[in-house]
């Protein structure tokens, strides 16, 4: 593995004024808090500021310059980290610590609020690099997509939408909302008379969303099948091997020696409370994965074995049709859509728009959607570095972000066994959180 790797970004867009900042944990500096700045090859470390809110002591808008250009920069080792795209700018603010306050897409007083971003994820330690495209938190007006060449010759691709795919979803979730009268509209995000963004159902509460009680009717369903002789079997990917679950005369669904207790609508939609709150068991955490998918997919009625493939994927009401949406509008379907979108069986494809291999090159990610469903993302275009477009200072208004773990951490064997690259798992990139 290398200590550094050049990365690509693409303006695939009709813009000349969309920037990218790469933020993240420095693996090779003890862990701390950094940003590439402008130049695209240096790092920036936030110092501990006066006051809260305070403004970044250096420029890290790293201009992608005019549409077709493709402006390369060289990062480190980098654990938890964010490549964000924005039209314009983006305010990146600091509290005491340093903590370092990211734009936040639920609160309405961040400066950010009404401004077109959206980012991926990644980590390049000494193993690997691990990328995926995200909508765990919001779908983003401008599209993204990421390609990674490998020095064996091979390259990975992840289509992200075409230009319109926003607007793609916008439609399908207000017509779903016609059908259901559940407030999936609600999620559409609107500024300046058009779809900003659209916010994960996770984050209803946010913007009006109320979803409280959704999934009980299935979860209720479930529980019925399970108590009347049905046995679930979950495939724990791991030592487990396959477990078998039953609901008992307690009412409690117990896989193997793990009992869990029925989740609400809050614990399904965000995978981590209530029964999937991970601990200490291993083997528990190896479940909690695979179970809160099932049920997030709405597959525990429609099969018994678990993980399932992706045909079984949200066939009835209730479901979460904002993630069923998600890999509708995706031009390849992927894209992490809930926090553990990971999950997939034995084999089967990978629905959570990652890629990851031992031996990258190049990692290219193209902002803009419009050569999208060509398969484009090469690192094509005029060739420019980094510092060589004038950077405009940062606006001095700041807001208080909203608190979110870094991104999922690279897999390896023992991630694998216990499944699910978010929620629960910290793992490298965990171990230097602040």
């Amino acid at each position: 593995m290398p200590d550094s790797l050049q990365i690509a970004l693409k303006n695939d867009s009709d813009s000349s004024n969309i920037h990218a900042y790469i933020s993240g944990i420095a693996i090779q500096q003890g862990g701390q808090r950094c940003l590439l700045k402008a130049n695209g090859k240096d790092l920036y470390f936030p110092q501990n500021p006066p006051s809260i809110g305070s403004p970044l002591a250096e420029d890290c808008a790293i201009s992608l310059g005019s549409p077709g250009n493709t402006t390369t920069v060289t990062i480190p080792q980098i654990a938890g980290g964010r490549i964000w795209i924005v039209e314009d700018k983006l305010n990146f603010r600091l509290n005491p610590g340093p903590a370092l306050v990211e734009p936040s897409v639920l609160n309405p007083s961040d400066p950010n609020a009404n401004i077109n971003f959206g980012f991926c994820e990644f980590t390049l330690n000494n193993d690997q690099l691990y990328a995926n495209i995200s909508y765990v938190d919001h779908v983003p007006r401008i599209p993204i997509g990421i390609t990674l060449q490998q020095a064996s010759g091979q390259s990975q691709h992840v289509a992200g939408m075409s230009t319109d795919g926003l607007d793609q979803l916008a439609d399908s979730l207000r017509q779903q909302a016609q059908k259901d009268g559940r407030p999936w509209d609600k999620l559409i995000v609107n500024h300046d008379g058009r779809n900003l963004r659209i916010l994960n159902a996770t984050h209803g509460n946010a913007v009006g969303a109320n979803f409280d009680g959704y999934y009980e009717p299935l979860i209720e369903q479930i529980w019925q099948k399970y108590q009347s002789g049905a046995s679930m079997k979950i495939n724990t990917q791991a030592g487990p091997g396959v477990l078998e679950g039953k609901v008992n005369s307690n009412g409690e669904l117990v896989i193997g020696d793990e009992s869990f207790s029925k989740p609400n609508s809050a614990d399904v939609f965000g995978c981590n409370s209530g029964p999937f709150t991970t601990g200490s068991s291993p083997t528990r955490n190896a479940i909690i994965p695979r179970l809160a998918a099932a049920f997030h997919r709405s597959t525990l009625l429609v099969t018994e074995e678990h993980p399932s493939d992706p045909s079984t994927f949200y066939p009835q009401d209730p479901t979460n049709h904002y993630a069923r949406l998600v890999h509708r509008v995706n031009l390849d379907g992927k894209g992490y859509a809930f926090a553990y979108d990971d999950v997939q069986p034995d084999g089967g494809e990978d629905q959570s728009g990652k890629v990851n291999a031992g031996d990258p090159v190049l990692f290219t990610v193209t902002v803009g959607g419009k050569s999208a469903a060509a398969g484009g993302g090469g690192g094509g275009g005029q060739q420019a570095g980094a510092g060589q477009q004038q950077q405009q200072p940062l606006s001095d208004q700041h807001g208080q972000g909203y608190s979110r773990g870094p991104p999922p951490p690279p897999p390896d064997q023992g991630q694998q066994e216990q499944g699910g690259l978010r929620g629960a798992l910290k793992g490298f990139a965990g171990r230097f959180s602040h």
